[in-house]
């Protein structure tokens, strides 16, 4: 039998300190074609981005979402939200995300790579699944971001209901709906560093 190494439970995670996040500085919304040109010259010179994406959410049953609405990209320093209102800034988000040789690392990517294949029309290439290389670490499937941050950094992840539950279809994010996204990519290529695959 394998043994599973432990995993904080909520109330052990509450204790901790909070993992350091990325602030408003550091964020950049991206949502026109030459923004985006600006941001894949940015995101080229990287080996690996950590990758999430926001949809609106549905409320109706058997609706089907229209997202993503949002596609993050993160490096060590810095995240891009692209918002993919703009056809050119799809098309070049279309284009990062098909690209081979970075990769491109994320929490429970299976609906994000659905989503972004249906509305982008491309295949994202490269993606890791951190959820995959945690269990073949030995902990338990699927783990997620905050048990992640806990057993690495010994932080807690702060993560706002209020902000992922938001619409991300508007034209116009929050400042809480960009860090809450941007914080997601970054926390994930954190994570991707931290286990030794950006070696």
């Amino acid at each position: 039998m394998h043994t599973r190494h432990p995993v904080p439970g909520k109330e052990q995670i509450a204790l901790l300190d909070p993992f350091e996040r990325l602030g408003l500085d550091r964020i950049h919304l991206v949502s026109t074609g030459p923004q985006a040109e600006r941001a894949r010259d940015a995101l080229a010179a990287c080996r690996f981005w950590g990758f999430d994406t926001e949809s609106r959410p549905t409320f109706a049953k058997g609706q089907e979402s229209e997202g993503p609405h949002t596609v993050q990209l993160s490096t060590l320093e810095h995240a891009w939200v692209f918002q993919l209102h703009d056809p050119d800034c799809s098309v070049l988000v279309a284009e990062l995300l098909a690209l081979r040789g970075i990769t491109k690392a994320g929490f429970g990517l299976g609906d994000d790579r659905k989503r972004i294949q249906a509305r982008l029309g491309v295949e994202a290439a490269d993606v890791l699944e951190l959820n995959t290389s945690l269990q073949q670490r030995g902990y338990r499937k699927d783990m997620g971001v905050k048990a992640a941050v806990a057993v690495l950094f010994q932080q807690r992840f702060l993560k706002s209901k209020k902000a992922a539950t938001s619409n991300w279809a508007k034209p116009q994010l929050s400042e809480a709906q960009l860090v809450y996204a941007a914080n997601d990519a970054y926390a994930a290529a954190r994570v991707f560093q931290a286990l030794g695959l950006a070696d």
